[in-house]
This record gives C-alpha cells, sequence and structure tokens, in this order.
C-alpha cells in the first residue's frame, strides 16, 4: 500500500545514506567480530539500491568509510571493512545497468581499496542506470577544501590574475562544480540508520536544502517498509530552501 500511494513526482532524486550501526548490531547478536556486522550492512546496502532502483530514483550515495574512520578504528577492523567495501564495489559494479563512481580521497586508502574502487568506475562509466556513489575515505569539509584548491590551482593556471580577481568569481555554483560529486544533483533526502541525529560530515555542501530522516533500525536490519515510510514522510513535507 505504500508503494501505491507513492508518485513518481513526489520521489526524491537524490537518496543520501548513512549507513549506521553495523557494529552495535554485530555485539547484540554475540558475533565475535565487528566484521559481521559491517558485512551484513553491506549486503543490505546492495538491497537497499535494489529497492531505490525498482522505484526510479536515479543518484544514491552510500557512506561507507569516511576519512576520521582511517585514523579511528582499530587495524583489524579497518583491514576487514577495507575487504568489504571493495568486494561490495565489485559486486556493485557487475549488477544491473548500474554506475559506480567513488567520492572521497584516494590519498591514505589502502592500494588494494583504491584500485577496486577504479575498477569499478571504469567498468560501469558508460552505463545509464542507477548512479551509485561510495562515500570511501570522505570528509565533508575535506572535499570543500579540495575544492576551492581546484579552483585557486585552476585560476593561477588558466589567468594568473590576482586574488580579488579570484574572490570575484566565486560562487556557489562554482564550488559546487568542483565538489566530489561535480554535475549531479544534490541529495533530496538524507538518511541515516540507528537512531542517532547528526551529519558525521557528511555531504556538508549538498545537504544544505535537503530533508532529514532518521531510522532507529540498525543498519543491517532496515527494512523495505522502513525506506518506504521515509519515502512517504517525504513526499508529505512542503520543501523550504532558506526559510
Amino acid at each position: 500500500m505504500l508503494r501505491r500511494n507513492l508518485t513518481p513526482e513526489a520521489m526524491p532524486h537524490h537518496v543520501a545514506m548513512i549507513i549506521d550501526g553495523n557494529r552495535r548490531w554485530a555485539k547484540q547478536l554475540g558475533l565475535e567480530t565487528a566484521a559481521h556486522g559491517h558485512r551484513a550492512g553491506a549486503a543490505k546496502m546492495q538491497e537497499f539500491l535494489e529497492w531505490c532502483d525498482d522505484l526510479g530514483i536515479r543518484t544514491v550515495t552510500l557512506y561507507l568509510l569516511s576519512s576520521d574512520n582511517l585514523t579511528q578504528r582499530s587495524s583489524e577492523e579497518l583491514t576487514a571493512l577495507v575487504e568489504i567495501i571493495a568486494d561490495l564495489a565489485g559486486d556493485l559494479a557487475g549488477y544491473r545497468d548500474w554506475r559506480v563512481q567513488h567520492v572521497g580521497s584516494s590519498e591514505n586508502l589502502p592500494e588494494s581499496l583504491s584500485t577496486a574502487l577504479v575498477d569499478a568506475a571504469e567498468k560501469t562509466r558508460e552505463r545509464s542506470g542507477l548512479h551509485i556513489n561510495l562515500a570511501v575515505g570522505y570528509g565533508g569539509r575535506t572535499e570543500i577544501v579540495d575544492a576551492m584548491r581546484t579552483i585557486v590551482r585552476e585560476f593561477e593556471g588558466t589567468n594568473g590574475g590576482t586574488i580579488s580577481g579570484l574572490a570575484e568569481m566565486l560562487t556557489p555554483d562554482l564550488i559546487g562544480a568542483h565538489l566530489y560529486t561535480g554535475g549531479q544533483p544534490d541529495p533530496d533526502l538524507v538518511i541515516r540508520t540507528s537512531g542517532e541525529q547528526r551529519l558525521s560530515d557528511f555531504m556538508l555542501w549538498q545537504s544544505a536544502h535537503s530533508e532529514f530522516y532518521f531510522v532507529e533500525a540498525l543498519g543491517p536490519d532496515l527494512r523495505e517498509v522502513d525506506f518506504l515510510r521515509a519515502l512517504r514522510d517525504f513526499s508529505r513535507r512542503q520543501r523550504r530552501y532558506g526559510g
């Protein structure tokens, strides 16, 4: 019934997902390591992408590994997580007509993970189906800094102008075009699992006008009905830009 009542014009074009609670899920089940939770979370994310694709949503961004995670997680957990994300990227690249893109910095990523992300992007570059952003080694503030650095370098290389000239040309559109997601629509809806209500440095620029929805379920326990309820809630909201 929920699905039938969702009209195409009320659907978000871009959904961003903060998958959270994998470690708590594994602990509650008495599993030996957090890796069990991360694998269950990755499997749920592929299922989540199917829900989005079947409903006609065009772009999905998955927050899988933050730049902070790279320094704050234990080496054992991080090693397992890197392997899980690399496997997920490969699985997604071999499924349906999906296009995979890495959004984030490769600077501190293990070579095996960087290679897996590049391979997935190259393999799916010409596809026209669901566009999937894998936010790996991602930090919202770092993304904005990287965008500004790129703009400055381009300005210096092509114009050789003054700082005041650079200041005059800066606009939100220009900065947005130089983000990792440049050329894509900003997320209409940001969902976070596990009941936590924070952004955790995720898509700070792009989510300026997004709607937010927080689900109590831990990541691996997310159900399709939970997602449909989020979409129903989104469809009922009157979006306000700046007010």
